[in-house]
């Protein structure tokens, strides 16, 4: 390990084009997916991340997310500072973040921001120019005019083949499940929007009072994917979301919506966790008859 943190102050120290010399790390919570650190000389401070070698392509598709992101300057987004491999481990480097709570105002502006985010529509198809993650899992993004037959295929029936795959089988037919929601999304045909991929609490928050955006599952799709998936884990106050309907409202529709597209966090968080996170999914198909 000391071997590791001497290559890595190396290449920060090449990256910020001066002296890093580490002195202090700490091991930090970060969700599941990664080790993470604080680290430090006493003046700078970064973020890393470390895992197996063979998680070198997570970092890499994060890196394009958080890069594509920065784009919108909407958000307080961490900076890439390097990346690579040391040993049998692979690492990412970024900014660190001092994150505080945010106000009722601190809220309100952050759904203005990802309003605004949202209708960057510089794509006039969905998905995205590679393949990433979804925490350790694997998300397809192959690109496709079709808003119903890409989350159809490329979400719910690529999810549960994955879940079918680790032994989990959810449905005795997923083609059936697919034509489902491809049926119920038939007609929609939204503008493709950028999306964080992953947002919830845990992957937001604010820096020097802007909002803040990192761990992304990037991809160009329906905005109310994003909106979707902070309403399913500790959801996000009332005053994002009367931010988010000011700067551009919803429409009724997306209740009817919502549940299919939280079905794939639902069916993610089966697939990383199990227990009942499989009992909830299974519960869900079958509410929704599909």
């Amino acid at each position: 390990m000391v071997l590791m943190w001497h290559f890595i102050s190396d290449e920060i120290a090449k990256s910020i084009e001066r002296e890093f010399i580490c002195d202090d790390i700490r091991e930090i919570t970060s969700g599941q997916s990664h080790k993470a650190f604080k680290i430090t000389d006493g003046r700078l401070r970064f973020f890393v991340k470390v895992n197996e070698i063979a998680h070198l392509g997570h970092f890499k598709a994060e890196i394009e997310g958080l890069e594509h992101l920065q784009k919108t300057n909407l958000f307080k987004v961490p900076k890439v500072i390097c990346s690579g491999v040391v040993s049998d481990k692979s690492f990412l480097v970024l900014e660190f973040l001092t994150l505080q709570p945010g106000n009722n105002n601190n809220w309100y502006e952050f759904g203005q921001a990802l309003a605004n985010q949202h209708k960057n529509h510089t794509q006039d198809m969905y998905g995205w120019q590679e393949d990433n993650f979804i925490g350790l899992s694997p998300q397809v993004n192959q690109w496709h005019k079709k808003w119903h037959t890409f989350f159809a295929e490329q979400r719910i029936g690529f999810m549960l083949q994955l879940l079918a795959e680790k032994g989990h089988v959810l449905s005795n037919n997923i083609d059936q499940v697919v034509e489902s929601v491809n049926r119920l999304l038939a007609g929609h045909n939204p503008p493709s929007s950028m999306l964080h991929g992953d947002l919830w609490s845990g992957n937001s928050g604010f820096h020097k009072d802007k909002p803040a955006l990192f761990d992304p599952a990037f991809y160009y799709g329906d905005r109310e994917t994003d909106l979707a998936m902070t309403e399913l884990f500790n959801r996000l106050p009332d005053q994002f979301y009367q931010g988010y309907q000011e700067t551009w409202p919803l429409n009724d529709a997306y209740e009817f919506r919502k549940p299919v597209y939280q079905l794939y966090h639902v069916l993610n968080h089966a697939l990383l966790f199990g227990g009942s996170y499989l009992d909830s999914a299974r519960s869900t198909l079958k509410n929704m008859e599909i």
